[in-house]
């Protein structure tokens, strides 16, 4: 994993961990009371799909906090490329607290795995062009920060995180505003400091956006020969984004016609968990 991919804040992270756990605990683990109260136990947690590894933080933290001594032993790191059958940790602990937390933390690490593999999958397919694969806020409630680290490591890179940290115009605010130079001049006028994208689905709507001083341009469900055709008529004057059912048999296309940028929604919302497994085993009472 590049060193440049940072965690989270650790309490985004316990927070996440916490509201799991809740969810799923409840008043209490009802079968995990069936395991006398004293015993150890250690477990492995192997994957049975290739996949590049995400999660370690999320996972790490359901065992401890249910149980702070719990040891976790990690063969693998974020950002590692597993063969199906690798053995990704092992885990030692109280048994009723190993059982308890088992599927919220493989939920945590299956997830963000997913993630990973799925952007990693897309930024093969555009390797050696200009564009870089970037995510959408089509996230899964509560967990964009996490989805979004699960991104970085998989080797894409983050849209906006929010509502509060860039401008987007899109046809509703626009409509709004009476056009697209009066949507960028107020937001000019209230944000200073922040970038302002701005979507056109026209050349027309293109030219009006690039001389109202956009920061960006996104490039609504363009064709490809249009696109080639917007990034010679830019100029690289501003960068430009693609966005719209971008599918993974199309990035290649897309990412040759010389665009900056491709926001790809599936990245987080079509979301295939990496199959995991954790065998537990029973060592002392």
């Amino acid at each position: 994993m590049s060193c440049a991919v940072v965690l989270p804040p650790h309490d985004t992270i316990v927070h996440d961990v916490r509201m799991a756990l809740a969810e799923d605990i409840g008043s209490g683990d009802v079968t995990a009371d069936l395991l006398p109260a004293e015993a150890t136990a250690r477990a492995r947690v192997i994957t049975r799909d290739a996949a590049v590894l995400c999660g370690r933080a999320w996972f790490d933290e359901c065992f401890h906090q249910l149980d702070p001594a719990t040891q976790i032993d990690w063969r693998a790191a974020d950002g590692d490329r597993v063969a199906a059958g690798t053995v990704l940790c092992h885990v030692a602990g109280a048994a009723r607290s190993l059982v308890t937390a088992e599927r919220t933390a493989l939920n945590f690490l299956q997830t963000l795995s997913g993630t990973a593999t799925a952007t990693a999958t897309y930024v093969e397919a555009a390797r050696g062009t200009p564009a870089t694969i970037l995510d959408t806020r089509k996230t899964l409630p509560g967990l964009r920060l996490a989805q979004k680290y699960a991104v970085r490591v998989g080797g894409g890179s983050n849209h906006r995180l929010g509502l509060y940290d860039a401008v987007l115009i899109k046809e509703n605010h626009v409509a709004a505003a009476g056009s697209i130079s009066a949507a960028i001049a107020r937001a000019r006028a209230l944000h200073p400091g922040l970038l302002v994208e701005t979507e056109v689905e026209t050349f027309a709507e293109l030219r009006e956006a690039l001389a109202a001083g956009a920061d960006r341009i996104m490039l609504d469900e363009f064709e490809l020969h249009e696109l080639a055709q917007a990034v010679a008529e830019v100029g690289g004057r501003v960068p430009l984004e693609v966005s719209g059912a971008v599918a993974l048999e199309r990035v290649r296309a897309i990412a040759e016609t010389g665009v900056d940028f491709i926001s790809i929604g599936a990245l987080t919302k079509h979301v295939r968990a990496v199959d995991l497994s954790m065998r537990i085993e029973l060592v002392g009472v």
